[in-house]
């Protein structure tokens, strides 16, 4: 008998122009926490696809449990025990819990032919699971009332429920706090000692030596080796990932910041529950880091900034002269830029090409004729910059949702750089990128912000924070609670402040 629960030998897939897996070995054993880690574009996201049936592999084989499958369909999987959850969570938002859970597989009651929903036992399995692992969650509340931990807790149970042998998780902190990531790697672990095997995909460093026993290594599309986590050390991983080593996480920053660009003067959300009299100044070269806890409302204010949400009071001004918020449009003739939080939702047109997604917002400079855009030109200025950040695509006409998302976060960065801002807003620009990939973009920003640029940049990891930042605005509950230097505050100083807790307050 086989002691691993997954084996996958010389796994190969072609796309156009591009080979994602080379002769791929890949296994892993039941009862275990199993990373896998490489740069954006190494092949982690097609080795999981045709793991789990979304992926027809080229050649090489694939068992479970000794047995060989070849899944044409994610049902196939989840069927034979795989399950796997993505990094952007698909609960349907309308429905219940129970109903996420069980979606696909209502248990029913009564003659068979009649079809009907046993929706008391439904809601008795659900409640059964969710308490087995500590989950305070109501099985009736809709996936809608949910935050994103909750509802990664919901596809954990979605996937217990489906007996699934292996579980894939994609980034699946991404998106969460501090306390909900704790909460998520003990659901992880308790996963593990049930004898499932867990396959954890994530660019935190920390992370993976936390809760893995054993780490994979990918490098555009081939397998460099799997070591037992407790033979690594957190720069033997990364200089393995990206085949050089990396001796600092963050380049070194040598200009000074000049003048004062911008000023926020006591702005307050027209919502009544987000940001309450907010003022800050960014000055031209400096890097402004705004940190704080999920609920800090970090994200509306620099949408208000930006002009996508109103304002009830209070002003911005760039360059001395006031802003008119009213909408993007204004923000962008005064030399802004807003990257987003979630890429794609608000970010990338995922139907269409690199190209494409990289000039749109710099279209008004590259016309031809009022209203005749100037082909050859865009796609020189679309190579230029998708170069600059190293973005990995077979060519410009390839569609942005065939990128791994760190490709996709880039193309993005690239279409805003295109528009030449003298501000630059980032909401979390990093997230989902690799160790290697960061490096790059905290370079063109130290770059931009030598030329003068002023750079906001929200951010939910605290040596991010510290290490890519001139000072740092902290939020709680919608209000600043302190400005800091990011070269002499430490990490306690930054949580006492985004918590809100008095410097003298006792345990």
């Amino acid at each position: 008998m086989t002691e691993y629960v997954l084996e996958m030998e010389g796994i190969r897939k072609e796309f156009p122009g591009v080979v994602a897996l080379s002769d791929v070995d890949f296994r892993v054993r039941p009862g275990s926490v199993h990373a896998l880690v490489g740069e954006n574009g190494a092949g982690k996201s097609t080795l999981v696809s045709c793991i789990y049936g979304l992926t027809a592999r080229d050649s090489g084989a694939v068992r479970l449990s000794g047995q060989e499958v070849s899944f044409g369909s994610p049902a196939d999987a989840i069927a034979a025990g795989i399950s796997m959850i993505p990094q952007e969570v698909q609960a349907v938002p309308d429905r219940s819990v129970m109903e996420n859970v069980w979606l696909g597989r209502y248990p029913t009651k009564g003659p068979r032919f009649l079809g009907l929903i046993d929706h008391d036992r439904m809601r008795r399995d659900t409640a059964e699971l969710l308490a087995q692992f500590g989950m305070r969650i109501d099985p009736d509340a809709t996936a809608r009332s949910l935050s994103v931990s909750q509802l990664q807790c919901v596809e954990l149970v979605r996937a217990i429920s489906q007996a699934a042998k292996v579980v894939i998780l994609d980034e699946p902190t991404s998106s969460l706090s501090d306390s909900e990531v704790a909460q998520l790697l003990e659901l992880v672990r308790q996963l593990r000692d049930s004898g499932v095997a867990v396959i954890y995909i994530s660019h935190r460093m920390e992370e993976i030596m936390e809760i893995s026993d054993e780490v994979s290594i990918m490098r555009d599309g081939h397998m460099m080796g799997t070591w037992a986590t407790s033979e690594l050390t957190l720069d033997q991983i990364i200089t393995t990932m990206v085949g050089r080593e990396l001796t600092f996480r963050f380049p070194e920053r040598t200009h000074q910041p000049g003048d004062v660009l911008v000023e926020v003067r006591n702005l307050t959300a027209a919502d009544a529950s987000s940001f309450v009299d907010v003022s800050f100044d960014v000055r031209r070269g400096e890097v402004l880091g705004i940190g704080g806890l999920v609920g800090a409302q970090r994200t509306e204010l620099l949408e208000s900034i930006f002009g996508l949400r109103r304002v009830a009071g209070g002003e911005v001004r760039v360059g001395g002269r006031a802003i008119d918020l009213r909408s993007p449009r204004d923000a962008k003739r005064a030399g802004m830029a807003l990257l987003t939080e979630d890429r794609r939702a608000s970010g990338i047109i995922p139907t269409r090409s690199v190209l494409e997604n990289t000039t749109i917002a710099a279209l008004g400079s590259l016309n031809r004729w009022p209203g005749i855009v100037d082909s050859r030109a865009a796609r020189q200025r679309s190579q230029t910059f998708s170069g600059r950040l190293n973005v990995r695509t077979p060519n410009l006409d390839a569609m942005i949702m065939s990128l791994s998302g760190g490709n996709q976060q880039k193309v993005l960065f690239a279409r805003w750089l295109m528009t030449d801002p003298d501000v630059l807003l980032l909401d979390e620009p990093t997230r989902g990128i690799d160790v290697g990939a960061k490096y790059e973009i905290y370079t063109i920003i130290n770059e931009l912000a030598a030329a003068g640029t002023a750079v906001v940049m929200v951010s939910s990891e605290m040596p991010e924070l510290l290490g890519a930042s001139d000072r740092i605005l902290v939020m709680c509950r919608g209000r600043a609670t302190g400005l800091v230097d990011a070269r002499t505050v430490d990490q306690t100083t930054i949580m006492r402040l985004a918590t809100d807790i008095p410097k003298d307050a006792h345990a």
